[in-house]
């Protein structure tokens, strides 16, 4: 079983500070959280940028900022989202990969998400696609339902996906695949046998979730974008809280956590 890669999802385009007083919103607060996760024990750090208010932006500049701020504290895996808001047009989602990050999500498919819809057609996901294999990005491919496995594998097909593949796994998004452990099984199942992936459970499913990737021998993803607490009731002191606990559970279950470096190799992208 490869080494466990930690993803700390730090920061997400809902979530506010009303909502959890220790979100890092500011290029530097958001550099200085991924440098606290990579001691922690993550390898990737997945990146949404917020603007001078706080608000989702995909703006390249600041996305530049970000990246150059983590780079300069650590050598954890910058990975920034695609996905934006779900209000973000199509122009403003590719803002990121100006930056030419290492790794970068691509979300292969349209879903409900809360009370609204991720939109994803086939043109965008493609476009995406190329956009990544021209710049030589390693796609995160982000699963909310099953059809989106299979997606990706027909942008394989129009050689626009090379394999193996990493996929996250994002359940219990309200609206897409529930959080059950069953529906785990059900989605690893799919994925083809030599791809990579992680699991991002959303709310209360992160830590089951977790624990059984771990087992399983996949990923996983935990922080503030997927979930503000560390217990029923008790918000998350840090992103950084949610990291630890992950890699305690791991060392435990005898499982070795990956370095940035490791997680390089595993996925394919090659050391820096």
């Amino acid at each position: 079983m490869s080494k466990l890669i930690i993803t700390a999802a730090l920061t997400g385009a809902e979530v506010t500070r009303e909502q959890q007083p220790n979100l890092p919103i500011t290029p530097d607060e958001i550099a200085d959280a991924a440098h606290e996760c990579f001691l922690a024990g993550a390898s990737i750090v997945h990146v949404h940028a917020r603007d001078d208010s706080g608000k989702p932006t995909q703006n390249a500049e600041t996305y530049q900022i970000i990246k150059d701020r983590i780079e300069e504290r650590c050598s954890i895996i910058f990975q920034p989202s695609t996905g934006g808001a779900v209000w973000h047009k199509f122009e403003e989602r590719v803002g990121p990969l100006k930056t030419n990050p290492e790794m970068a999500t691509l979300s292969t498919g349209t879903c409900n998400f809360g009370k609204d819809v991720f939109f994803n057609p086939l043109g965008h996901i493609e476009k995406f696609a190329s956009e990544m294999k021209e710049r030589g990005i390693k796609p995160e491919i982000e699963v909310f339902e099953r059809g989106m496995i299979a997606n990706a594998m027909r942008l394989v097909k129009k050689g626009l996906l090379d394999s193996p593949i990493h996929f996250d796994l994002v359940m219990g998004v309200p609206g897409a695949i529930p959080g059950d452990v069953r529906d785990l099984v059900y989605l690893v199942c799919s994925l083809p046998s030599d791809s990579t992936w992680t699991v991002a459970g959303i709310g209360r499913f992160e830590l089951p979730l977790a624990v059984h990737a771990i087992a399983m021998g996949g990923h996983v993803r935990v922080g503030f974008e997927d979930n503000i607490y560390y217990a029923k009731g008790e918000p998350a002191s840090s992103n950084a809280q949610l990291v630890s606990r992950i890699a305690r559970i791991a060392t435990e279950l005898g499982r070795e956590i990956a370095t940035p470096d490791e997680a390089r190799q595993i996925l394919g992208i090659g050391a820096r």
